[in-house]
């Protein structure tokens, strides 16, 4: 936690920055071991130039924070009190030129800051905290591990529930169960079960569709595990199906996994999206694969890289992002195949291991 608060205060003296605000609660945990949810309460972590940190937090967290954070210098405000008057007396007098991210305030909360910073220049601060988190320290891979560990285990209890008639929410429900039971904190996002042609919805949302014989069935979830995220979407056949459907399986599979096979540190994201893609294409299928080969994961679900077919950011060791190529065809039907990667030294780790080859289940 010293470390990196110490990366962003030389990020603060090279762009001449006064201080640094940061109110996103999972950059608060990054920076400082301090989790929590503040709802709609101010949580706010000061970083004054060639000054100790400083971290505002909600009275009802005081003594959390007292415990787990690494910031010795704790506020804190009721909730009678005006949170941002609190912050306006933390900031340095002198305050020229503000850091904050952009992405996390919204027009209120940033007026509010206007009217108690002195500051004539609020810039965003966004770009030095991505590129902390875009190289996983071996700590956050374990989390991530953990994470990935947890969902194969969900995943492969939901397999087994597949028969016909079972409907597509009564699936998602067993699967949210299972999360919880082993130990997850929770999905990381919206779990998704979907059948038949639904398959070719890449977004779809599960109701109570039944699973039929002689359909697909796509499953997409995750968990968080130590505050760290995994994703992994498998597709399988209920009972036979068709060529076709085979086929776009193949196509998918192989793009899945030509595109890992090319990663290594120094290559182009954008590069590993057109391998896949070109590989798709091949099959016929090129104008079905409608969405980015994959995104960043981490602390968030979705968070930097974008792995889509324009980025030609390079892959650094200890990046950590999703390899998901689908194919969705209407009236047919749809597959996704979904893994967590990380780049190492050497080339790529693929953190999930759920098996990827066709298979049919429900019988």
């Amino acid at each position: 936690m010293t470390e990196r608060i110490k990366r962003l205060q030389q990020y603060m003296e090279r762009q001449q920055l006064d201080a640094m605000l940061i109110t996103s609660p999972k950059h608060v945990y990054y920076l400082t071991g301090f989790a929590t949810n503040p709802h709609e309460r101010l949580l706010a972590l000061l970083l004054p130039k060639g000054e100790q940190a400083r971290l505002l937090v909600p009275a009802l967290d005081y003594e959390a924070a007292q415990t787990a954070s690494s910031v010795a210098s704790i506020h804190t405000h009721q909730d009678t009190d005006n949170a941002y008057e609190i912050l306006g007396q933390m900031l340095p007098p002198a305050l020229t030129t503000l850091g904050v991210e952009k992405d996390d305030l919204n027009v209120n909360r940033f007026e509010a800051i206007q009217a108690v910073a002195s500051a004539a220049r609020f810039v965003d601060i966004g770009l030095p905290l991505r590129e902390m988190r875009a190289a996983k320290t071996s700590a956050e891979v374990a989390s991530m591990k953990q994470a990935v560990r947890l969902v194969e285990e969900v995943l492969r209890a939901g397999v087994a529930l597949v028969k016909p008639g079972v409907t597509e929410i009564e699936l998602v429900a067993e699967l949210e169960y299972q999360m919880k039971k082993l130990g997850a904190e929770g999905p990381s996002f919206d779990t998704m079960v979907l059948t038949g042609p639904k398959t070719a919805l890449p977004h779809g949302s599960p109701d109570r569709r039944t699973v039929s014989e002689g359909e697909m069935i796509m499953f997409d979830l995750g968990v968080y595990a130590e505050g760290y995220a995994s994703d992994i979407t498998r597709t399988f056949a209920v009972g036979e199906v068709s060529e076709e459907l085979k086929r776009i399986y193949d196509a998918v599979l192989q793009g899945n996994l030509r595109a890992i096979e090319a990663i290594r540190p120094g290559v182009s994201l954008g590069s590993l999206d057109r391998i896949a893609r070109e590989t798709i294409a091949s099959a016929g299928y090129g104008p079905y694969f409608n969405h980015r080969l994959g995104h960043g994961l981490g602390m968030d679900v979705h968070e930097y890289p974008s792995v889509h077919g324009m980025n030609e950011d390079l892959t650094i060791e200890g990046m950590t992002f999703t390899v998901e190529p689908g194919v969705y065809v209407p009236g047919v039907g749809g597959v996704r195949i979904e893994d967590d990667v990380l780049v190492t030294a050497s080339g790529v780790e693929v953190l999930t291991s759920f098996p990827k080859a066709f298979t049919t289940i429900g019988g």
